[in-house]
Formats: structure tokens, sequence, C-alpha cells
């Protein structure tokens, strides 16, 4: 609950990705129908969202993130029943508390977008395939599959538990669809537009995003993400899983698939969003608690990313910059001025508001990130974050236009104002300019 209210009223401070879910969910409710004419994820998020939204008379952010926070509980039941279907009490609790305390489930669980979903639908799916319950272990990985795409990868330790039952996995994977397609039924009417717009963010992942141009190599990349959720404890996961490839039981290959089918597909990444993890912290977790004897040690060195974790909810404890400058910007900047933003900033109302796009891999310059473009257009303001221009300037050398285009900002425009992180404010430096 520590920082539920973060970035409120804005949506897109916490996580831009609310920014795409949680109007659309209100939509459905309020006008829209059922159909979201979205496909970049599917819908399922937005079908669970829809029904508390629809007593607002606007669109609720925070009740949005009440939704998600009950999801992340789920998602530790879900992990210490995992745990407990595997190999046993002992490692229910170790994996229940692994999940409660991974700093990388910790930060998404306040946050109103599809990837604690996906952790809660691995969760549970896992432990109905080692628990031998095979058709319900197809509708629960059609259901994850429903909240975001790489639930799909479900399907490799569904076909291992069903080994030699062919006809239980028939069944298995024809609930897997069935429960899909229920959950995002709009697929099937915008087939073309759903194939499209879902690989066409597999591909951007692929191709990467800003602040990864000099990132490590996936491997290593992912790693880190793995570390800094789980700290030491991932040690004692990764020997569980060597142990789960010698052994080799049938739970023991469940888990392991799952682990190592994701990883790989990971692996082809250039996007290393922690985010991207969060499908492995159950079974990682459950692979954990596998060693009795080691419990005591598990659990106490659990307290290390606890410590991690309140240590980056404090930041959440603070105000954000942007909405700093955001209710400077209404005080100082007469209604009606024409003004150019950076992503990631405040959205301020009673303006004319020009969005600045974001510079990636994958797509050509913005030509609006250029001062006498704008100046000939009529802007008169420029709202620029260090959100973007420091990821912009550690990768220079991809981006030489966005890096001029600071300059000339800092050069020709005249700076209103400047605000940074620091006296019980958080996030990233945001300036004023008026051209």
């Amino acid at each position: 609950m520590v920082g539920v209210r973060y970035g409120l009223p804005f949506g897109n401070l916490l996580n831009p990705d609310e920014q795409s879910i949680v109007p659309r969910a209100w939509k459905l409710v309020h006008g829209g129908g059922g159909d979201p004419h979205w496909f970049d994820y599917p819908t399922l998020l937005m079908y669970v969202n829809a029904p508390f939204q629809a007593w607002q008379s606007e669109l609720s952010f925070l009740t949005a993130r009440i939704v998600a926070i009950v999801l992340a509980v789920a998602s530790v039941a879900a992990t210490w029943w995992l745990g407990r279907r595997a190999y046993g009490p002992h490692a229910g609790a170790v994996a229940a508390a692994a999940a409660a305390v991974c700093t990388v489930h910790v930060a998404y669980s306040r946050e109103a977008v599809t990837d604690i979903p996906l952790a809660l639908g691995v969760a549970a799916s896992l432990a109905l395939m080692v628990s031998g319950r095979i058709e319900l272990a197809g509708a629960a990985a059609g259901l994850a599959t429903g909240f975001k795409y790489p639930g799909v990868f479900l399907v490799v330790p569904l076909v291992v538990a069903a080994w030699g039952a062919w006809r239980r996995l028939a069944a298995g994977v024809g609930l897997m669809i069935a429960c899909f397609l229920a959950s995002s039924p709009f697929v099937l009417v915008h087939r073309r537009q759903a194939l499209h717009d879902a690989f066409r963010v597999q591909r951007r992942a692929r191709q990467g995003w800003l602040g990864f141009e000099h990132d490590h190599a996936a491997p290593i990349a992912f790693v880190d993400r793995l570390w800094h959720g789980f700290g030491p404890v991932l040690i004692i996961a990764a020997v569980g899983l060597v142990f789960a490839l010698v052994r080799r039981s049938r739970t023991d290959l469940v888990l392991a698939s799952f682990v190592l089918v994701y990883f790989v597909d990971l692996l082809t990444l250039r996007a290393h969003f922690d985010r991207y993890v969060l499908p492995l912290v159950p079974p990682l977790a459950a692979l954990a608690g596998r060693f009795r004897a080691l419990m005591p040690v598990t659990l106490l060195l659990l307290v290390v990313p606890l410590t991690w974790t309140i240590r980056d909810d404090k930041r959440l404890t603070r105000t954000d910059t942007r909405i700093v400058a955001a209710h400077w910007i209404e005080q100082h900047v007469p209604a009606g001025t024409h003004l150019a933003t950076d992503p990631s900033t405040a959205l301020v109302g009673r303006y004319r508001v020009l969005p600045l796009q974001l510079p990636a891999p994958w797509q050509p310059p913005d030509p609006n990130r250029d001062v006498k473009r704008l100046q000939r257009d009529g802007v008169r303001v420029v709202v620029a974050t260090g959100a973007v221009a420091d990821r912009v300037r550690a990768a220079a050398d991809r981006y030489p236009r966005e890096v001029r285009f600071y300059d000339d900002l800092r050069r020709r425009g005249r700076l209103l104002y400047r605000i940074d992180a620091g006296a019980g404010r958080a996030g990233p430096w945001v300036a004023v300019y008026r051209l």
C-alpha cells in the first residue's frame, strides 16, 4: 500500500502503461462497449478493472491500483500454493515469503499494469500442473495469456506435465485456447489488427527501448534484474534449478522447463525491463524452498531484498518533481499557451499540448524535436525532463538529433523554471523553457 497514491492524479508518472490500460477499462463501462480496439496487450486486465470503474464519474487510477494490490496478494498466495504442492509445506512458506519481499514483485504490485496478473496466472497454472490437474492448468494458462501474451510459454510445462496422457493434454491445450479467447474475445473479431499489435510490441522489445542501448548482454542484464529482486536467495534458487534438472521428477521438469524456455526467450530481447522477469518469480521462489534443511538460512537471507524494498518504497512517500512542475506551470503560464512536452511529464490541462515522441531505436527521430520548427509552429513553452533527456545523452551516439535538440533548448530558450529531486521530492529533473 505504500506509494499507492504516488503521482496521482496524473496517470503516467508511476508507470506510463497505466495510461494505456485504465482509461480503456473506464471507457468499457461508460459507453465504449466491450471492444477496446487496442491489442498491444490482451483484454483481460481491462475487463477485471472495468466493473470497479463503473461507479466512477471519471477514471480512477487509485481504484485500479487497489485492484492491482489484490491481484498481487493473490500472486503471493498462488506462489505459496505452488511451493507447497511442489515440495511440501516448508517450500510453500519460503516461496510465499520470497514473492512477498521480492523487490520487483513489490514494485509492480501497486501499478495497474499487466505484469503482476501474469505472474499470478503463471503461479496458479504451474501449481495445477504439479498437482496433476491438467485441464484446469490449461484453463489457468489461457487466463494468464489473457493478461499478457508471454503466458503462451506455459504450453511447454503443460506438455511436460501431461506427457503420455495425450487426451488430457489435448483437453488442456484446448481449454487454454478457449480461455484466452474468452478473456480477449475481440482478438477474433479484429484478427489482423490483434496480430499486428501483438507482434509489433514483441518486435520493439527485441529491438530495444530508450535507455538500454549500452546495457549488458541479455543474460547478464536479466540475471542482474533477478538479483535485485531476490538478492542472495537467487543463488539457492539456481541450485534448486540444477537439482531439478538432475533429479528430473515430473514436478522438477514442469518448473525447470518453464524457467528455461522463458529465460531463453528473454535472451532475444534488447529491452531489459525488470518487469520482464516477474513470471520467473513464482517458479524460482518454489525452487528456492525445495531444500528443507536450508529453510532457516533462506528465510534469513530474505532480509536483504526486504531492506531493498523498504528503501525503494521510501521514494514513493515523496512528491514527484513532475507534479511540482505541473503546478508551477498552471500558476505561471497563461491558459491556452502552446506547449511541447517530453513523455513522462505530468499532463497539464488548459493548454494546447504537442506531445514529443519518445526516442527509440525502432523509429526515426521526431521532426518536432527541433527548436526552429517549434517556434515556426507557434510553440511558446517546452517542458523537458531528465526521464528522457538523461537517457538520450547516455546514448548520444545513437540519438545525435535529440541531443542537439536539448542543447539548442539550453542555448536558445530562456529557462523559466527547473526543479530537481531532493528536499522531500522524488523523480527526474524538470525544466521549463520559453522559446
